[in-house]
């Protein structure tokens, strides 16, 4: 019979080791995230939003849920196609299907259920808005 691993003794055994992998994660510093709070089964962190993180479009648009499944890993180096097909779109919102593929294998899968604010994407002028009801 294995022996069962006490995580906890782990953790605090080797506390400096592991905050300071997670500390220094190469995509979490690109993003610009502190970690505020490091325990064992427990981690916060911080992220001040900066232009280069909001929509293409700068306006207000709620990501209402999203379920992604990671089938595969990527490798630094893989070249990724994302491929993202609008399934239906109501009044306010719009339902869709992602997937990620690298050399045609399927890497990630992506739902998601968008709600969309009294604008377009891009503006449009006065006369169309009056004709169209968003």
């Amino acid at each position: 019979m294995k022996k069962k691993i006490d995580e906890n003794q782990i953790y605090e055994k080797h506390y400096e080791q592991i905050y300071n992998q997670v500390k220094n994660d190469p995509y979490a510093r690109s993003l610009g995230i502190q970690f505020t709070k490091f325990e064992a089964g427990f981690a916060e962190a911080m992220l001040e939003v900066q232009s280069h993180l909001v929509n293409a479009y700068g306006k207000t648009s709620l990501g209402l849920s999203t379920t992604i499944q990671f089938i595969e890993s990527a490798k630094p180096g893989d070249k990724m196609v994302a491929r993202a097909t609008e399934i239906k779109r109501n009044y306010r919102t719009g339902f869709y299907r992602s997937e990620v593929l690298h050399e045609q294998k399927l890497i990630a899968t992506m739902e998601a259920v968008s709600y969309r604010k009294d604008h377009y994407f891009i503006e449009l002028e006065e006369h169309i808005l009056k004709r169209v009801k968003i």
